[in-house]
């Protein structure tokens, strides 16, 4: 396959950190590319006011595959007050980059695997009637459509009047007609029916090509009619096409129940962007936390791939670093997958599992010690110990 370029986002914290390890591992498995880095993240807020400046926008859509380590996100206020002086009182509003790379190529399509792997003491176990225990094998896929719902970002405190209007036209509204414009906050949740047939057709044709039994949608449509309603609706259309696959439909709150009686009940997963956001989290808890976590953020022309943990501030300094880098590493393993580079793709997590199983080089996490500069003290391997042992499965 010809040389690729990649746009390298580190971002902020320990993104920084995690994903130059990842890029070691991409080396290891005889991945021929170019990294090109790319400026995102809250040092840009800080001193531009655009986390998001738009050379990384050229960038990504010059070359079409973006690797993006973590980044830092604030409430307003906070992030208001920390632009730099001549950046203050201009009006400028703090929005999540990722979000805003979504929405501008249309990353409509999130795939966030959750897998467990024999031998890591994080996985989900559970009591059986004799009084022992059992670990049940977790392997689910969740597909979350990213563009719309709730993070759509169309939202008002004080909304306009015209917007106020509409809201007061729906006969349900009349209990909030009495809330002054300042005190009243307006989110949407907007779904279309191409993104709802654009999401499911893509977990259907996922769930056919590596056997998977079930597409389940997990919304609330008993409540949320229009909006899960939508979802679901189009579901049902979709599976007409893959007969052999059953629909299931289970509500968010009920789901977040059964994933801890029952998870390996549940193999593709369909949902709005929130709930898909909220189910996407659970189930990397049953399989070792967001250590773990890896995912995918796909469109027609640009794909961008990052590991769904956070920037994690305290851990960015420590010397030598002691996060996990699993998460970063499994993401990379979804970009070779994407390109067509199985085989590398399969063979870099063949090496995170037979590192996993191994046991003798394990993060702090994994230990279930607290974070922290004594954990290395601890029996605790360093980020960098970590990539070589999975380097060292490679070989």
């Amino acid at each position: 396959m010809a040389r690729r370029t990649v746009v390298s986002m580190p971002g902020d914290g320990i993104g920084q950190t995690v994903l130059p390890e990842a890029i070691r591992v991409l080396d290891a498995v005889g991945f021929e590319s170019d990294y090109v880095h790319a400026d995102i993240g809250w040092e840009f807020w800080i001193t531009e006011g655009n986390p998001l400046p738009e050379r990384t926008v050229d960038l990504l859509a010059e070359h079409g595959l973006g690797l993006f380590g973590a980044i830092t996100s604030k409430p307003k206020n906070e992030a208001t007050s920390e632009l730099s002086p001549e950046l203050q009182g201009q009006g400028l509003v703090y929005y999540s980059p990722i979000v805003g790379l979504r929405q501008r190529f249309n990353l409509d399509v999130s795939i966030r695997p959750c897998r467990s792997f024999p031998g890591n003491p994080l996985n989900f176990i559970r009591r059986t009637a004799d009084g022992g225990w059992e670990e049940p094998n977790v392997d689910s896929v969740i597909f979350r459509q990213n563009t719309e719902g709730l993070y759509g970002g169309v939202e008002w405190t004080d909304p306009p009047r015209v917007v106020r209007d509409a809201f007061e036209s729906h006969a349900k509204f009349k209990r909030f007609a009495d809330t002054p414009g300042p005190d009243l906050a307006i989110s949407s949740r907007i779904f279309t029916r191409r993104a709802c047939a654009r999401i499911t057709r893509a977990a259907f044709e996922y769930a056919a090509r590596h056997d998977y039994p079930s597409v389940t949608v997990c919304e609330k449509p008993n409540v949320l009619r229009e909006t899960s309603g939508m979802l679901e609706e189009e579901a049902r259309k979709v599976q007409a096409d893959y007969p052999d696959i059953q629909l299931w439909s289970t509500n968010i709150d009920a789901q977040m129940m059964w994933l801890t009686k029952s998870p390996e009940n549940y193999s593709v997963i369909v949902a709005g962007n929130m709930f898909g956001d909220i189910v996407s989290d659970a189930f990397a808890g049953l399989v070792g936390g967001l250590g773990f976590a890896c995912s995918a953020n796909i469109g027609d022309e640009v794909a961008v791939f990052e590991p769904t943990h956070g920037s994690a501030p305290k851990y960015a300094d420590l010397v030598p670093s002691i996060v996990n880098p699993i998460a970063m590493v499994l993401t990379a393993a979804m970009l070779l997958d994407h390109i067509g580079e199985i085989d590398r793709g399969n063979a870099v997590r063949e090496a995170v599992a037979a590192v996993v199983a191994d046991g003798s080089v394990r993060a702090y996490d994994m230990l279930r010690l607290p974070g922290g500069p004594d954990v290395l003290a601890k029996g605790a391997a360093s980020t960098s110990e970590i990539t070589d042992a999975i380097i060292a499965r490679l070989a």
